[in-house]
């Protein structure tokens, strides 16, 4: 067992704990890793790139002075042979894994397909935490009390999970928004059904919306893309008010034994009625099983 971390009972707060991160190395991950790490907890990071991943330490330690160095590791996560190899390092590395933040998230201008045949935002946004959690779940469990925290969006209003499209093929009629609502839709019915196989175990799952943040997310994806940015952008938070509630998530002790639930605001919300349907999150969960044989 790693110095300074509890063993099963009440949460403590992140202090000493082990968190695994995705999407630290911009936005409201890193707002989130900072404060994080300046409460104590002991950072494992997610990233794509080495270079800027080790930026990212840099300035988490700026950040925080005397924290513990965040610990890096690389994989593309709409790739799933690396999540797989992601979980593995993970897993042989740490005893104990207290925290798991599925914070990364991409949106695409026009459809993409991963390495694996999956349609990208489907793959990045949805299916990535599905099988991240799902390879690190006995680990977390065996950790317990424990949390799994996955970023959501109120982008998920109006829309539903397209079953009957599940490649993507009409959902790029609004330049990858339409696309990008069913991703976030299906992060609060993941966690939805996570939380009710979790009961009893120690382990809670809960979701969240953090606003929309000026960040760098969305950027790259063709003028219609650029074009809604700067036009939102007076209207934005800043990372930090972004990540807020993530820190709240992970930190705070009044949330104990609360799982399942959605949250704005550092306050629990209700998502819509597609959001709360237990028999679609119960075949959400059958269908990313499928898709990555997990």
């Amino acid at each position: 067992m790693e110095a300074g971390q509890q063993q099963a009972g009440a949460w403590t707060g992140v202090a000493g704990k082990r968190i695994v991160l995705t999407g630290a190395t911009n936005g409201i991950g890193l707002a989130a890793a900072k404060e994080l790490a300046r409460r104590g907890a002991m950072l494992a990071i997610v990233a794509r790139d080495s270079a800027k991943a080790n930026a990212t330490v840099a300035e988490i330690a700026a950040a925080a002075p005397g924290a513990a160095a965040a610990d890096v590791f690389l994989a593309d996560l709409g790739v799933q042979a690396d999540v797989r190899r992601l979980a593995a390092e993970v897993l042989d590395r740490y005893q104990r894994i207290d925290l798991l933040v599925n914070n990364a998230g991409a949106i695409f201008g026009h459809r993409q397909l991963s390495a694996d045949g999956i349609e990208l935002t489907w793959a990045v946004n949805h299916l990535a935490p599905f099988l991240l959690t799902s390879l690190l779940l006995e680990r977390l469990q065996a950790s317990a009390p424990a949390r799994v925290i996955t970023t959501s969006s109120d982008a998920h209003k109006g829309a539903e999970i397209p079953f009957d499209d599940l490649a993507a093929e009409h959902a790029y009629r609004r330049g990858g928004f339409e696309r990008y609502g069913q991703s976030k839709l299906a992060n609060i019915l993941f966690t939805a059904e996570l939380a009710r196989r979790l009961q009893g175990t120690g382990v809670t799952a809960n979701c969240f919306h953090p606003g929309v943040v000026a960040t760098g997310f969305n950027r790259g994806n063709g003028a219609l893309m650029t074009a809604v940015m700067v036009a939102i952008k007076p209207f934005v938070r800043s990372p930090d008010d972004g990540a807020r509630t993530l820190v709240w998530l992970a930190d705070s002790a009044e949330l104990d034994g609360v799982s399942g639930d959605y949250f704005v605001d550092e306050h629990a919300a209700e998502p819509t009625a597609a959001a709360q349907d237990p028999e679609t999150a119960r075949r959400l969960w059958d269908l990313s099983e499928q898709q990555t044989h997990a």
